[in-house]
């Protein structure tokens, strides 16, 4: 397998090449724009100084009074303990809030500015937890691979819950404070009401499918060789040998969908926990193809352009794997779990619900949140973001890095006034008064608790869920 070796808190291990680089490039590449002043991205500086003149002292504290009186206050972060298979009464009595919010919706999306926050990990397990046993959610997906996510949950009886949260979703969640969600999913199995794995990313974490099924040890040796060097190509910048290797890919994916038709028995057999197994293997294999074809060329050519100070080409890659990951979600919401309420876990950038109108953003695309928007979902779905007030988080490779001061009229300043560690903010229902014009004003946020973003918070969310202070995830080897 292609890795990359990097010291992850003082320890050296290993990670796939294709998750450093789909994922921990983000950090990087923005920061290169910011250098450059490229037109991905405006000047910082220019509009957080707007931002403050145009914020009068009487308007800041209108704002905290508000905030003081009318945001909620959670009682704790930390996932709840199951005993005989139930949890204690009122482990979510703070959380009953979210009831009339969320009864309704078909879809919730739990963001976050940062992959490396073990806070954001722990309140989003809690979450999750509250909304399976609270309002009947009961599939959880992930900004992850579909394909690993879909043979991992398929041997979830089998797999202790961090086996499963290593095949099935990237090394960015493979901490500590994520285990409690891999076991209570795991505990779940057993009851009337499972909750479900699924991803919706298009991208490589290395051979999702065990070549058992195949009954073709030629094919299966092909192919898994073939799908552990996948993610290589993302980080070159060798266009004329990616063209060559090309054919051989196709052919190869091609070949193993071509065995799912005659042999679905074996790969239930494989994978017996999935009850969707076979039509999330089709179109994991599916998208393996449109990899093949496009995307992976696109990134090479947007490695050539970017050593030339031209972003546009990574631009349009990012987007094409947001428009992927919606296309995944939108066949999830209506082919697989056609009944079924979803949850959504990835990054804010991708669950916003307007990211092409972010100002001075690192992504200014239309992101994946943005386009399932627009669809019939759009209503009955509601965007919760994550954000950070001060600590430290962790970028892709898991270094810490220091969570930046915050502007005095920032998002995280304002719900900060509140005065407490953690505070939820519901911004879709509010009727507009002064004490919360914040919402529909440009303020700014703070990507990976770094970089500041220009937006309107109420047209990039529905709620904030706020956390005081965090440190880096406790990863695991």
């Amino acid at each position: 397998m292609h890795t990359f070796t990097t010291n992850w808190k003082r320890r050296t291990i290993q990670i796939t090449l294709a998750s450093v680089l789909s994922l921990g490039s983000i950090l990087s590449f923005g920061t290169s724009i910011y250098a450059q002043g490229g037109e991905a991205s405006k000047s910082a500086s220019n509009t957080t100084i707007q931002l403050k003149d145009t914020t009068s002292a009487a308007q800041m504290e209108q704002w905290k009074k508000w905030m003081k009186t009318y945001a909620y206050s959670l009682d704790t972060i930390q996932p709840a303990v199951m005993k005989d298979g139930k949890f204690a009464k009122g482990s979510f009595t703070d959380l009953d809030m979210l009831k009339p919010l969320l009864m309704d919706k078909r879809i919730v999306y739990l963001g976050e500015s940062s992959h490396g926050a073990a806070e954001f990990n722990t309140a989003k397990s809690r979450l999750i937890q509250f909304l399976h046993e609270e309002l009947g959610f009961n599939v959880v997906a992930f900004e992850t691979p579909m394909g690993n996510a879909a043979t991992g949950y398929g041997n979830v009886k089998s797999k202790t819950p961090e086996q499963m949260m290593k095949s099935s979703v990237f090394p960015q969640w493979w901490a500590q404070e994520t285990l409690p969600l891999f076991q209570y999913l795991k505990d779940t199995q057993a009851t009337d009401k499972p909750l479900q794995l699924t991803g919706v990313d298009m991208q490589s974490m290395g051979a999702f499918l065990s070549g058992d099924w195949m009954g073709d040890e030629e094919l299966a040796k092909r192919y898994i060789e073939m799908d552990k060097k996948l993610g290589s190509w993302l980080g070159s910048e060798d266009l004329a040998a990616y063209q060559q290797t090309k054919p051989e890919l196709l052919k190869v994916y091609k070949d193993v969908k071509s065995k799912v038709s005659t042999r679905e028995k074996q790969l239930i057999q494989q994978y017996p926990d999935n009850p969707h197994i076979v039509a999330l293997v089709n179109r994991t294999l599916d998208d393996r193809i449109r990899v093949v074809e496009t995307y992976l060329e696109m990134n090479i050519n947007a490695n050539i352009a970017v050593k030339n100070a031209d972003y546009a080409p990574m631009l349009k890659a990012f987007e094409w794997r947001d428009q992927a990951m919606a296309d995944n979600l939108l066949w999830l919401a209506t082919e697989v779990y056609p009944t079924e309420k979803m949850i959504v876990w990835g990054h804010n950038s991708h669950i916003s619900k307007a990211q092409s109108k972010i100002e001075q953003s690192f992504l200014p695309v239309k992101a994946m949140g943005e386009r399932m928007h627009e669809t019939l979902f759009g209503p009955y779905s509601y965007s919760l973001g994550l954000y950070m007030g001060s600590g430290q988080t962790a970028d892709n490779t898991g270094n810490p890095i220091d969570v930046a001061a915050l502007q005095p009229n920032s998002i995280e300043a304002v719900i900060k006034s509140a005065n407490r560690p953690y505070t939820f903010v519901d911004m879709r229902h509010q009727l507009m008064v002064p004490g919360n014009s914040w919402m529909t004003q440009k303020r700014t946020g703070y990507y990976w608790g770094m970089y500041p973003e220009t937006f309107v918070p109420r047209d990039q969310y529905d709620g904030i869920l706020y956390i005081d202070k965090v440190k880096p995830s406790n990863y695991i080897e």
